[in-house]
């Protein structure tokens, strides 16, 4: 199926390059939602993360001819760019943001994405949710790559632009600090 999708969109975007309106329109509605959803795991608030998966196909429209699909699927480069848009509004947030504010409150929390249907029957979704929040974010992408979005290392080292080696060893350091975070959670409550 993979060859069937890296095929479909190879052909969409070549039509689009060509003028063709209707081929973005099925591009945008076939990826804009792992988009989304990347965008909103990473950010945890719902109008930044519209906000990025607009810009992400903004700059499709103005750079299709940056997609090779030698390179990779589509979705995997979506993906980039969307980290790439995400890094580049941190780094503006972080220039007007006062130097004493709490790391925490730099989430945008507040508006939680809605959690996936096999974590929500979990009884600690929420401590589980803050403890992602609060990974550091090399870690955070992997775990919301790998894990949230069920994407492959191969594609996850895709989109992020590193070897699979470097997914594979994030992902693993972010499972041992979020068992180590959650397993704080536990004993906290058992002490009490």
């Amino acid at each position: 199926m993979e060859d069937f999708e890296a095929t479909t969109d190879r052909d969409l975007i070549e039509r689009f390059r060509a003028g063709d309106r209707d081929a973005f329109a099925t591009l945008y509605r076939a990826h804009h939602p792992a988009v989304f959803r990347f965008a909103l795991y990473m950010t945890g608030d719902r109008a930044r993360a519209g906000e990025v998966t607009q810009d992400v196909f903004v700059w499709l429209i103005h750079h299709p001819d940056a997609f090779d699909p030698a390179r990779g699927g589509l979705a995997p480069f979506l993906t980039g760019i969307a980290r790439q848009f995400l890094r580049r509004r941190k780094q503006e947030d972080r220039r007007w943001l006062p130097l004493d504010e709490p790391a925490a409150s730099r989430l945008h929390l507040s508006h939680r994405p809605a959690v996936p249907r096999e974590i929500s029957a979990a009884e600690d979704a929420a401590d589980l949710w803050k403890a992602i929040a609060s990974l550091p974010e090399p870690y955070r992408e992997v775990v919301v790559l790998c894990d949230m979005e069920e994407m492959s290392n191969e594609k996850a080292a895709a989109a992020l632009g590193c070897a699979v080696g470097t997914v594979w060893s994030r992902l693993n350091r972010a499972h041992a600090l979020l068992f180590r975070k959650l397993k704080g959670k536990e004993r906290q409550r058992c002490s009490i």
